[in-house]
């Protein structure tokens, strides 16, 4: 288990969870899950160490593995002012 110290808003221990972490590559979205991550259980900060980092680059150069992952769907929601209600 690696210790992730202290959360850097709030001063809260971090725990060890998996996360899923988004990225927009090109105008697409990439879903990483089960990523090792602590992440704050107060304000819910999230970081990852050096080393999941690399690997999580690593992944995101890979088109060829990107192409060929399965895909999810996500609802898409046009922003109107008028419509929102407060």
């Amino acid at each position: 288990m690696y210790d992730y110290g202290k959360c850097e808003t709030c001063d809260t221990p971090l725990e060890e969870k998996n996360i899923q972490q988004d990225f927009w590559i090109k105008e697409k979205l990439v879903v990483i899950e089960k990523v090792p991550a602590g992440v704050c259980p107060q304000c819910g900060e999230k970081v990852v160490n050096a080393e999941v980092g690399e690997h999580i680059a690593v992944l995101l150069k890979d088109s060829n593995r990107i192409n060929k992952a399965p895909t999810i769907s996500v609802p898409l929601i046009k922003y109107e002012a008028e419509t929102v209600a407060v």
